[in-house]
């Protein structure tokens, strides 16, 4: 049995590593999501906003040197004169808005189409008026101030967020594809029906898939975490990043059923592919690999615990960034091991080993 297993795992690797069309779509393509998205939000952050001060401001003009500088960070301030042409500009959209003093009134004009940058101005400019109305008023010293600060360490990038989601769209790919083409050439091609009336166990033939699979997973994860850990990217794992390894050998699990089941259902590769297509793409999108589910309907967010990839995600970006501890990580192997094991025994009811 150990022969046969490790004879048929040592084919289906060579068979993997000289398919191009599979090490593109499983290894390359992934990875190419990620150094691109790594490589756009590297330096990421809140851009500044161009306000046009139209003549003297006073609230501007008498501001010390280190709260200009302070304010610099957010917004950039330039003098103009002509008021109606500063006043078109904003309306155009080309700054964010335009500040002008009129008697004791600061006049705020910005562009209701842009809620974003008009917005930041606004709340900035009326902190800067309070604070000048406590000065006037002999005030100096507010009694309460306000610090705010991210609960994740300073250093974090958006390589932080994008490895975990993008490594379990990447392990959801090779798996169910994986699996549902092996079966659907080897069914077509005969293999399985040789292998069935060869002296190898079934067990053998099962347990050499998976292997390759885990195999497989275990690369996507070990090179996914390399480039991410590059000081290009700047990926910093926590101190229970290993968490991810069961994790992974879970949802591969989990996966390959998905694609046990399109591929026993399917009876040609081209429809093996186009059912793995529909399951996967759309469970991408739906759980958070791509985007985060923050702002999502509440409906969107209930259908999306369906999905074994949701609960990958959760708990990977729990164990490699936010350092939550290996307990965090045992509901969603117990989802994706139950997920594995119900698909995975609606698909051997489907499985053929030979067309009919």
């Amino acid at each position: 049995m150990t022969r046969g297993l490790g004879s048929l795992s040592r084919v289906m690797i060579l068979g993997f590593v000289r398919d191009r069309t599979a090490m593109f779509f499983t290894i390359l393509f992934p990875l190419m999501f990620l150094v691109l998205f790594g490589g756009l939000f590297k330096d990421s952050g809140l851009s500044k906003s161009e306000v046009l001060q139209i003549g003297p401001v006073a609230m501007f003009d008498q501001m010390p040197a280190a709260d200009r500088a302070d304010i610099g960070q957010i917004v950039t301030l330039i003098k103009v004169d002509d008021r109606e042409k500063a006043l078109d500009q904003v309306r155009k959209g080309d700054y964010a808005a335009a500040v002008e003093q009129q008697g004791g009134n600061v006049v705020l004009h910005y562009a209701a189409a842009d809620v974003v940058r008009s917005g930041i101005v606004r709340g900035l400019l009326e902190s800067m008026v309070q604070t000048s109305n406590l000065a006037a008023a002999g005030v100096s010293t507010p009694a309460f101030t306000l610090d705010a600060e991210p609960v994740e360490d300073r250093s974090l990038k958006t390589i932080q967020y994008v490895t975990p989601g993008i490594l379990g769209w990447a392990i959801a790919v090779g798996a169910t594809f994986g699996a549902a083409m092996t079966l659907v050439t080897w069914r077509q091609k005969k293999i399985l029906r040789r292998l069935r009336l060869s002296p190898v166990p079934t067990s053998s033939i099962v347990g050499a898939r998976v292997a390759v699979s885990l195999l497989v997973a275990l690369v996507q994860m070990a090179l996914f975490v390399g480039i991410a850990s590059l000081p290009y990217f700047g990926l910093k794992l926590s101190n229970y990043w290993w968490m991810a390894i069961p994790l992974v050998v879970s949802a591969t699990l989990a996966f390959m059923s998905i694609g046990l089941l399109a591929g026993s259902w399917a009876k040609s590769p081209e429809a093996a592919s186009a059912i793995a297509n529909l399951i996967v793409l759309p469970m991408a999108f739906l759980s958070g690999s791509f985007f985060p589910l923050d702002n999502a309907p509440g409906w969107l967010k209930n259908v999306s615990e369906v999905f074994p990839l949701k609960h990958l995600n959760e708990a990977l970006l729990g164990v490699m960034v936010r350092g939550e501890g290996p307990g965090s990580a045992m509901p969603a192997i117990g989802i994706l091991l139950g997920f594995a094991i119900v698909v995975g025994t609606i698909a051997s009811f489907l499985f053929r080993w030979d067309d009919v």
